[in-house]
């Protein structure tokens, strides 16, 4: 079972961290795509603002009423004007200026700021437009509230030269708001110039950052040709931060300023998703364990159950006694196995048991061998001696019955051993085409007359369709005479013999059966052995020889109980071309 559960789960566990690892750099890749377009979706919304003024800048210093810098007392259309334009863009300036050359505010949207004069401006950065040179300075606080002023000279429409400067205190918190939408609480925006100088940022990250402050190391400047990378929170948020990187890329012919947006994203928070897909990772491998765990219990007891009861029957089967019966249920190789271990064991047995007999014949053949050479040359000396005798002139009468009876027991004896060479001796059959039915009803025709001397009647049914095999003609005919002569000589007069053939999977079954005595059930197992007999004077050879021959044709032979009540003999052949080697 725990080589099922290795095989299962550790597929399984590779598979499922193999496919969070795909999820996961698929799903980090999107989220640092996804950062880098909102960071420039911000950059190119700001300039897209900053263009917006700039334009509004060089489009108004070439209106006619900006000439009126020129006349005295001209600031009431002048400041109508710029008040209009302040309302009109409804909060986006903080006030609009218009300022004479000596730096005098000589009209305004604020009127309490006319006369007034302006600070010394302070360059910053520039924008040149085809209506003119735009010099940006940078954000500082006015009035209560942070500004980028933008100025722009007013040209004079019949002079060379300049006749002042328009002023845009364009308000901050304009742009401000376009990084404040672009943020929540896991991502806050970050503006700064090209030197690194923090400019501004989202609310949530206000009170982190000096302005005009240098970042520090680390944070600028970013790598080169990378547009979102790792950094540790601190001093801008708490933990790991993804950062998106967006220089201002400027709109139409407007080149940008040069700023720089940094969108600084809570790592944990964009992980969060991941993580869920890591429990759900988890939660699945969980499952597919669990599952695994039942069905391995499941088929280690559909499989170790029927494989155990398969050992036990195996353990009892080889022991003395009567045979278990085969384990059912399982899975049908199971079955299959216990179905072959069966037939290993029984071909084995039945190896042995050829084996025996053929050792049994052997050795019968080696004492005959030895009978023939010891004993029958000294018979025949006896018997000649007495034959020669019985001419002998003078003998009495008593004399001659002696040696009368000395040359009809040296034959008598003399029989015994040839009867016993012939049932012993067994030679390796001549296969060839061979009629079980000739070869039956050749047999009979043998035995006729002592059919006839005892008055056995002998009746024939030989109804199998295919009655040919391959086998040695003589060593079948021995077969038959055999089993035919063991019934005839056991039987009373007025027995009766029946032999019957039928075809039966690619066989020949040949049944012998008779009236007689038949053979015991506690026998049938040990008749088929030499020496093993029924009929008185027999040698017991008989039976094993025809066994012997059946098996080297590839059959067999059994005894059993014949429905004439005595016993019946049935052999078994292979038909031709079907011979087992």
């Amino acid at each position: 079972m725990l080589a099922f559960l290795l095989v299962s789960l550790l597929p399984a566990a590779v598979l499922t961290r193999l496919a969070f690892d795909r999820s996961r750099a698929a799903m980090l890749g999107e989220i640092e795509q996804g950062v880098m377009r909102s960071t420039a979706a911000v950059s190119a919304e700001a300039d897209k603002l900053l263009y917006e003024r700039l334009l509004n800048a060089t489009t108004w210093n070439h209106l006619e009423v900006m000439q009126d810098l020129r006349i005295d007392d001209v600031d009431k259309r002048l400041s109508s004007f710029l008040s209009e334009m302040k309302l009109r863009y409804g909060g986006t300036y903080r006030a609009l200026h218009a300022v004479d050359g000596a730096g005098r505010i000589v009209a305004s949207s604020d009127p309490a700021r006319i006369g007034q004069a302006y600070p010394t401006p302070h360059p910053w950065a520039q924008a040149a437009l085809p209506g003119g040179l735009v010099r940006v300075e940078q954000p500082s606080e006015t009035a209560g509230s942070r500004v980028l002023l933008l100025r722009v000279s007013i040209p004079s429409l019949f002079e060379e030269g300049d006749i002042g400067d328009l002023l845009l205190e364009f308000d901050w918190t304009t742009l401000q708001s376009v990084m404040d939408r672009a943020s929540d609480a896991s991502r806050q925006i970050l503006l700064v110039d090209d030197q690194g100088h923090a400019l501004g940022a989202s609310a949530g990250l206000l009170p982190r950052i000096t302005t005009g402050k240098t970042l520090p190391l680390g944070w600028w400047p970013p790598p080169p040709g990378v547009h979102a990378f790792d950094r540790e929170g601190p001093p801008f948020m708490e933990g790991a931060v993804i950062v998106g990187h967006a220089v201002s890329p400027g709109l139409a012919r407007f080149p940008g300023l040069g700023w720089s947006y940094l969108m600084l994203q809570s790592r944990q928070a964009v992980l969060a998703p991941v993580q869920r897909m890591a429990w759900a990772f988890a939660g699945l491998l969980a499952v597919t364990a669990l599952i695994t765990v039942l069905v391995s219990l499941l088929v280690a007891g559909q499989i170790a159950r029927p494989v155990l009861a398969l050992t036990d029957f195996t353990r009892r089967y080889a022991q003395p006694g009567a045979r278990p019966q085969l384990p059912q249920g399982g899975p049908a190789e199971i079955g299959e196995l216990g179905r072959s271990f069966v037939r290993l064991v029984d071909d084995l047995s039945h190896s042995q048991q050829t084996l025996a007999q053929a050792s049994k014949l052997a050795a019968v053949g080696e004492v005959t061998a030895l009978l023939a050479h010891e004993v029958r040359t000294p018979l025949g000396i006896l018997r000649s001696s007495a034959q020669t005798l019985r001419y002998e002139d003078g003998l009495s009468p008593e004399a001659q019955e002696l040696l009368q009876i000395i040359d009809s027991e040296t034959g008598r004896l003399n029989r015994l051993v040839s009867s016993l060479l012939d049932s012993a001796r067994t030679r390796s059959p001549q296969f060839a085409a061979v009629d079980l039915h000739a070869l039956a009803r050749h047999s009979t025709s043998l035995l006729n007359t002592q059919l006839r001397d005892r008055r056995i009647q002998l009746a024939m049914e030989l109804d199998a369709a295919n009655s040919m095999v391959d086998g040695d003609g003589e060593q079948l005919t021995q077969v038959l005479l055999n089993l035919t002569m063991n019934a005839l000589q056991i039987l009373p007069a007025e027995g009766r013999i029946e032999i019957r053939s039928r075809n039966e999977s690619g066989r020949l079954v040949v049944e012998i059966s008779d009236d007689g005595p038949g053979v015991a059930a506690a026998e049938r197992s040990r008749i088929f052995e030499p020496f093993v007999f029924k009929r008185e004077g027999g040698l017991g050879l008989g039976l094993a020889v025809v066994r012997q021959i059946l098996r080297q044709h590839g059959g067999d032979i059994s005894v059993d109980e014949s429905r004439l009540g005595g016993a019946c003999f049935r052999f078994w052949l292979p038909l031709q071309g079907t011979r087992i080697p």
